[in-house]
């Protein structure tokens, strides 16, 4: 059913007003905020068939009214204008995006830490991607004559090192040829092309030298196995429990403890076309998010990966401010991936507001 315009206003209006206060939403503030020349009575009127079409809630006996989840859809669909960052919002952004960061790990834990003090919301950040990872390079470095330590980057510049101690002494020269023949044989191969790399060297080389060559190897395919795996990042946890929906701890406890726990299956894929997605309410998958909205961003890591960051909230949640400055952060990290830069401000000056 096709709303008339005096219906959305009023519907938008509700959804702005209850963003601000957490209180459900009377007529009069309806009158107040809106700008409709018609009486309270009428107001009353149009809110009471938006509840009897779902778009409205009434909590409890009081004439106030709150945003049901269809309506909060209708809302980000139809209603929500777009929100306009401010010269100071990006240029706050972009100092957070001037970090330097390498590692990929490191990416997504700074980001989500970023942006949860951003968005004061919780927040998870993740990769996606069917890409496969390569080792690029091995270092072996003497500790002592029955000590190494192996230092690994992938195509992705991560880079890991592990401490490896031996039953016997190992010389420079040893440690040198093991070198060569690990970033001879064994790079630019992914995790399950390692393996019959590795046994095919075993047809060749001598027992001790074997053994060297596979612990360095077992470490790499660790790594690699590490890197493909969706491992979810989580920041600003007890940021929920400044929103009135949360101050419960029966309510909180669940969300908090599943976002604490949180694992792939958060994964929810970005609309194809666009690097924002909204989901509200029921709309989850995941029980302890029904209550909840969560809104993820994406942007281009290169070489066919994603990364995703996201935030999870109250439906209350102003979803055009918080779509701005996630896409807005996006897309700077898209551009710290692909050519180093940070995107230009393109909001207004506070002062123009």
């Amino acid at each position: 059913m096709e709303l008339s315009e005096r219906k959305k206003q009023i519907l938008r209006a509700v959804v702005e007003n209850y963003i601000q206060t957490a209180e459900p939403v009377g007529s009069k503030a309806i009158v107040a905020s809106a700008g409709l020349k018609v009486s309270s009575a009428t107001i009353r009127n149009e809110m009471a068939e938006l509840e009897n079409l779902g778009f409205l809630e009434q909590p409890h006996t009081s004439a106030g009214r709150i945003p049901s989840p269809s309506g909060y859809r209708l809302y980000v669909n139809e209603l929500m204008e777009e929100h306009r960052l401010t010269i100071q919002e990006t240029q706050k952004i972009n100092e957070a995006l001037h970090l330097k960061i390498r590692q990929m790990d490191q990416v997504m834990t700074e980001a989500g830490k970023i942006v949860s003090q951003l968005t004061k919301y919780p927040t998870f950040a993740l990769t996606t991607g069917t890409r496969k990872a390569v080792i690029n390079r091995y270092d072996l470095l003497m500790v002592e004559q029955n000590a190494f330590i192996a230092v690994l980057m992938t195509d992705t510049q991560v880079v890991k090192n592990k401490l490896f101690r031996l039953p016997s002494e190992v010389s420079d020269t040893q440690l040198q040829l093991l070198g060569t023949l690990l970033n001879t044989s064994f790079t630019g191969k992914t995790l399950e092309e390692l393996t019959p790399e590795l046994m095919r060297v075993a047809a060749h080389a001598a027992g001790e030298a074997y053994g060297l060559i596979s612990l360095v190897v077992s470490f790499a395919m660790e790594v690699l196995e590490e890197l493909e795996s969706s491992v979810v990042h989580t920041a600003g946890i007890p940021n929920l429990l400044a929103h009135p929906e949360y101050q419960s701890l029966e309510k909180a406890e669940p969300l908090m403890n599943y976002l604490s726990e949180m694992g792939d299956d958060i994964h929810l894929p970005v609309v194809q076309g666009k690097n924002v997605r909204i989901v509200i309410g029921p709309e989850n998958v995941a029980d302890e998010l029904k209550n909840s909205s969560v809104i993820m961003a994406s942007y281009d890591i290169g070489g066919g990966m994603q990364g995703v960051i996201g935030v999870v909230g109250p439906t209350r949640m102003d979803y055009a401010d918080l779509a701005a400055r996630l896409s807005y952060f996006a897309e700077g990290l898209s551009r710290m991936f692909g050519k180093g830069e940070i995107p230009p401000p393109t909001g207004e000056d506070p002062e123009d507001l």
